[in-house]
């Protein structure tokens, strides 16, 4: 399956949520008017893109309406990918230009957190680079357990400790091992403790200062991992999360499990964080740079 096959296949349930309901929509009006934009947008609404972002597309779309004199209904879908193509446009690439560099991810327990690190080493491991894992969500002895696992099955050195170790320890070990092996990445798993936000800071906070002393220039991408099933849940996760850390991007996982995969672009739109990576399936290659042309055209291509 290529690319944007594999997009495509994974965003069906949210496509056929979206489509269906904008066609439906379209085919039952013989002109555009304020009760054709007005159902849009409650469709917009309901496909998890929210109110807010919502609200803003359908007042763009009035505006190229008027400026383009467009009376003609079945115009208006080519005139929603515009939009939307516009609407998530941003610099999607991770940014690892030192050796090391450094990817901290963080997010809650559940959401696939574990899965996508590993999935994340084994793709950058295929692309030439040398990568280590730090398991720095030391709280739950199950996260280490499980990023063993995912280490072994991607092919990567992992360094960890007993459960309740200091994380900030962890990562100073990870880092003095990185460079002692001229690893070119290293990504550190953190707790998914939101319901306490101030240990989760303080660890973060800790974390970061051995990072900035031990690799003072090094490129460091702070990931965000979102479940996709969750909707608008995921937007309120990380409007918590950019509280407590400098977010640079997110990932969102089992966009192919959900009809809710409208919330990609609320997360871009609303909170001006790319999303980087988007989940598509179990397998290990399932996980896929984000390309907002190919995003919304598997939107509405039927």
């Amino acid at each position: 399956m290529g690319f944007f096959d594999k997009i495509k296949s994974g965003l069906n349930k949210t496509r056929s949520a979206l489509l269906n309901s904008v066609n439906s929509a379209i085919s039952s009006f013989t002109k555009v008017d304020d009760e054709l934009l007005e159902e849009l947008e409650e469709i917009l609404i309901t496909c998890d893109i929210g109110a807010i972002t919502a609200g803003e597309i359908c007042e763009t779309l009035r505006k190229r309406i008027k400026e383009e004199r467009i009376t003609d209904p079945a115009l208006i879908t080519d005139l929603l990918k515009d939009i939307l193509y516009e609407m998530t446009l941003g610099d999607y690439e991770l940014k690892l230009d030192t050796t090391p560099s450094v990817i901290m991810v963080v997010g809650v327990n559940g959401v696939g957190k574990t899965t996508t690190i590993g999935k994340l080493a084994s793709k950058l491991q295929k692309e030439g680079k040398t990568v280590m894992l730090a398991a720095a969500d030391t709280f739950r002895a199950a996260a280490i357990e499980q990023l063993s696992l995912w280490a072994d099955r991607a092919g990567v050195h992992l360094v960890k400790n007993v459960p309740g170790t200091d994380p900030a320890s962890v990562v100073f070990d990870a880092i003095a091992s990185a460079k002692a092996r001229k690893a070119d990445v290293l990504i550190c798993d953190t707790a998914g403790r939101l319901h306490n936000k101030k240990n989760l800071m303080d660890e973060l906070a800790k974390m970061y200062r051995i990072i900035g002393r031990e690799l003072p220039e090094a490129s460091v991408e702070a990931l965000l991992v979102l479940d996709a099933t969750t909707g608008q849940n995921a937007v309120n996760q990380a409007r918590q999360f950019k509280t407590v850390t400098d977010i640079t991007g997110i990932v969102l996982t089992k966009l192919d499990g959900t009809a809710k995969g409208g919330v990609v672009i609320p997360i871009i739109n609303e909170l001006k964080v790319p999303v980087k990576f988007i989940g598509v399936g179990e397998q290990m290659d399932d996980l896929q740079p984000f390309d907002n042309k190919q995003f919304v055209d598997a939107l509405f291509e039927g």
